[in-house]
Parts: C-alpha cells; structure tokens; sequence
C-alpha cells in the first residue's frame, strides 16, 4: 500500500485503465451480450497501450533520475525503479489474460 501512496496520478490511470477489460470480462460472463463483446476488442487495446505507457513513462523516470543524481542503472534505485516501471505491463497483460478467459466462459454460456 506504501508504494499506492507515492505514485504518480499517470501511473494510477495506467493500473486503472489496466484492469478495465477484466471488469467487463466479469460482466460479459455473468450476463452475455454482443455490446459487452464488442467493447472488448476496444478495450483491450486500451490496456495495452495504457501498460506500455506506464512502462515507458516509469522508464524515462528511472533514466532521468539516475542521469540527474549520476548514479549507475545498477544501483539498488535504479533498480527498482525498473522493476517498478514493468508493474502496469503486468497489470495490464494479467488483467487482459483473466479477462478473456472470462469472455471464453460466457461464450460457453451463450452458446
């Protein structure tokens, strides 16, 4: 939770973007529908491309800071700062893995 705390609203998007499609997975499963289908594909994308720019963005921050404080990119900080900055890839790709095997779930029920 310490680390919720100190990211930036970018990054808090990014996660939240992140896990939309498994949100409308969960609905597509429970009550199957060709409009909640239809957004998935959209949506989807929108997680990728919301995980990645939160990649790249905590990126450029690891880069920056270490260029500004002249610290190498192995020190502890740098890091985890990298580390860090790949947390809304998994986000994005474990929300969207979850979410599909959901919408596979509801194409069971509706067929």
């Amino acid at each position: 939770m310490q680390m919720l705390q100190q990211i930036s609203l970018f990054a808090m998007l990014s996660l939240l973007v992140g896990v939309v499609p498994a949100v409308m997975g969960t609905g597509y499963a429970i009550w199957p529908s060709e409009t909640k289908l239809a957004l998935m594909r959209p949506l989807s994308l929108a997680s990728i491309f919301s995980g990645l720019a939160g990649c790249v963005i905590g990126l450029i921050n690891t880069l920056r800071m270490a260029a500004m404080e002249n610290v190498p990119l192995t020190s502890p900080g740098a890091v985890i700062g990298i580390a860090e900055s790949l947390v809304p890839l998994l986000v994005a790709f474990g929300s969207l893995t979850a979410a599909w095997l959901l919408v596979a779930v509801g194409m069971k029920r509706k067929g």
